[in-house]
């Protein structure tokens, strides 16, 4: 074992705060990344507080982060996919049990073994899983991800949750050229929804709520944008959408995105609100829709993405702190204060 540095939360209360904790030395098939960036995830501030405490209660001291990009330092023995200099990034799986048919198909994401990359059960050292809020971690060869070396990489962080989160859905629903997709919400996830769609050759829409960021989601690569109050321009819609991604987590009316859909058309939820929706049946019946929910890909899909990114010149639209600002930055994310990613420089950890 070693020491390394982090920052963690003690309590759902207290503030992010510089620490030391242990990390295992790489058995033969680890590999040893110093952490460069890490993104924040808004994920991070529910399980930093608690907030999920019916599904996934928080054990204190809590190191959050899973949007990990670094450079390899120390590789095990058995280790033939990476070598020390090398940039590699590290999503939100850490490991699983590689036997289950979900693994066999290359979708880790649905092992019932799974093992996240911070408050988890940790196998090597007993206790939890730390995240990336950290200036190294070791992980299993088989859950570390190649980074194109083009890619700016405070910007590439996001793309191990936000990228990973909107690039599986579109994948598996066929989004291609000729395709007419929207997006609803831009945010974190939504702007990169709005890249991918793009890049992937479909006319994009995004949907807002806001006037004030049309402007913005044209930059960001949608064809057309939708302020989502205006029945007007919902109406125009009406009926049209192969497929639809939904990347809002607050409480908002699904029917009236399901009644853009054309027929056989999906739309699929990413973001996560908090009381259940209110779903219209005959939405669904008339037009064979469907309505579906979509987590990370595996690991075989987050390492095309990466690679697509690189092909496309893809990151997210990041606003870089110090780890000194992390609390700040929490509170930001509340108020949805960020355009559109915070992703902490972990070489400010060395000042602590």
């Amino acid at each position: 074992m070693y020491k390394a540095k982090a920052y963690s939360a003690g309590s759902a209360t207290s503030p992010l705060a510089s620490t030391t904790i242990e990390r295992r030395d790489p058995t033969e098939n680890d590999v040893q990344i110093e952490i460069l960036f890490c993104g924040i995830c808004h994920s991070d501030l529910h399980q930093v507080r608690n907030e999920w405490s019916n599904v996934m209660p928080t054990v204190y001291p809590c190191v959050p982060g899973h949007e990990i990009v670094g450079r390899v330092t120390r590789v095990g023995s058995a280790v033939t996919k990476f070598k020390p200099g090398d940039l590699a990034a590290v999503g939100c799986m850490v490991d699983s049990d590689r036997t289950c048919p979900e693994c066999q198909a290359g979708l880790e994401q649905f092992c019932p073994n799974l093992t996240l990359t911070y408050n988890f059960p940790d196998k090597h050292l007993g206790g939890v899983t730390y995240g990336g809020y950290s200036d190294s971690v070791v992980v299993d060869q088989r859950f570390v991800l190649r980074v194109p070396s083009n890619l700016d990489l405070a910007g590439t962080a996001p793309l191990l949750c936000a990228g990973i989160t909107t690039y599986s859905p579109m994948r598996h629903w066929g989004v291609t050229k000729g395709k007419k997709v929207g997006v609803v919400g831009l945010g974190g996830l939504g702007h990169m929804g709005v890249k991918f769609a793009h890049a992937l050759g479909a006319h994009v829409v995004a949907f807002t709520t806001s006037p004030g960021k049309k402007e913005d989601a044209l930059r960001l690569g949608a064809d057309e944008v939708a302020v989502s109050r205006n029945a007007d321009e919902m109406q125009k819609h009406t009926g049209s959408f192969d497929f639809i991604l939904d990347a809002v987590s607050a409480d908002h009316d699904i029917n009236a995105y399901i009644q853009l859909l054309r027929r056989d058309g999906n739309i699929t939820l990413v973001g996560a609100p908090e009381k259940p929706l209110a779903v219209a049946a005959f939405g669904l019946l008339f037009g064979r829709r469907s309505l579906s929910g979509s987590p990370i890909g595996g690991i075989p899909q987050t390492q095309e993405m990466l690679d697509f990114c690189g092909s496309h010149n893809i990151t997210a639209d990041v606003e870089v702190i110090p780890v000194q600002k992390v609390n700040e930055a929490y509170e930001r994310l509340v108020k949805s204060d960020v355009k559109y990613r915070f992703s902490i420089d972990m070489a400010s950890l060395k000042a602590e």
